[in-house]
């Protein structure tokens, strides 16, 4: 992966313009955060990347210990209350169940979502699937860590799933320990792509950076650590056959092994994992502590939901012969 830095975004909005000036050490006022659609808002979703980039790898410039002023955090705070009020007008506020072992793969089948891996299977271009690689590049260059926040919250069973999960996604299954971040980055070189983290911040729109940004929201909350636990679950559950669709038009498309070799693992690895994920992680801890068994459905939910809006906002785009980022992308 490239090590060298790249820029700070560019403000979107009075929200980023906010964020982005703190970042920079100044002092500006304080916006108010009004908003319709806090999941898609292009201004709303960057603001909230920006700030969660702070608690990850950082952003180029920003001395460390602005991952904690005061000001950042409760900014950052009111743009998660619309995001919050958003998503449970979306899909509901957490509702309990009997059986979170049923519950999860019920939810999963039931989606009614549209399928990107399908489509890119028939239809794709490999224009398109360097777009949707460029799309997914702001959560798979830290794919695993938003959910490893969950690990010392999480108690004994419940814990040792997330963990076994996990420990895959590092590479640590693997006898060459390539973590499924670098297999991703390895895509994105294939493609022509650079696989600087935030390289393409500028390109994607709020429903691209709200799919990432809601992994880092429940991740970052100790009191949606059973939301965490389900969206992982779905993660989980709904990656095989996608994952191979994947690999199959890539296939399709003429790139090379590498370039399919991220999707190819996370065949065999998610295979396992999504039994893991529901025997081993998410029913344990609904054993545990049943009073988050609502709220391992609501993150479950969630995800699915947002992973959707993702999607059409991505078909509307490719259907009309148009692209789906902001902006031009120039490939290396």
């Amino acid at each position: 992966m490239t090590t060298s830095a790249v820029e700070l975004s560019l403000p979107r909005g009075p929200l980023s313009t906010f964020v982005l000036a703190r970042l920079h050490g100044a002092t500006v006022p304080r916006p108010s955060v009004v908003t319709s659609d806090a999941l898609g808002d292009d201004d709303l979703q960057l603001a909230l990347h920006l700030c969660y980039e702070l608690h990850y790898g950082g952003l180029p410039g920003v001395p460390d210990e602005t991952e904690w002023d005061i000001e950042l955090l409760s900014f950052r705070a009111e743009l998660e209350r619309c995001v919050e009020r958003d998503l449970f007008a979306l899909v509901g506020p957490p509702v309990g169940a009997d059986d979170v072992r049923s519950a999860l793969p019920a939810l999963v089948a039931d989606d009614d979502g549209p399928s990107l891996s399908r489509w890119m299977l028939e239809n794709g271009s490999i224009e398109q699937m360097t777009e949707f690689v460029l799309h997914r590049s702001a959560y798979q260059l830290k794919e695993a860590d938003p959910h490893s926040w969950a690990i010392p919250r999480l108690p004994r069973a419940a814990k040792a799933g997330l963990v076994e999960i996990q420990a895959g996604e590092y590479g640590v299954e693997r006898p060459e320990h390539v973590m499924h971040s670098e297999l991703f980055a390895a895509t994105m070189r294939e493609l022509g792509l650079d696989d600087r983290p935030n390289a393409y911040l500028d390109e994607l729109p709020g429903t691209t950076l709200a799919t990432g940004n809601l992994a880092s929201y429940f991740g970052l909350h100790r009191r949606w650590r059973g939301a965490l636990v389900g969206h992982l679950s779905v993660f989980e559950m709904t990656s095989v056959e996608p994952m191979g669709r994947y690999s199959a038009a890539l296939e399709r498309m003429g790139a090379s092994d590498a370039a399919r070799r991220f999707y190819d693992v996370h065949v065999m690895a998610d295979a396992v994992h999504e039994r893991v994920a529901v025997d081993a992680m998410a029913g344990p801890l609904a054993d545990e502590e049943p009073a988050l068994a609502a709220d391992i459905l609501f993150g479950a939910r969630a995800v699915l939901a947002v992973e959707g809006r993702f999607a059409e906002t991505l078909l509307a785009a490719w259907s009309a012969g148009a692209s789906s980022v902001r902006r031009e992308v120039l490939v290396i």
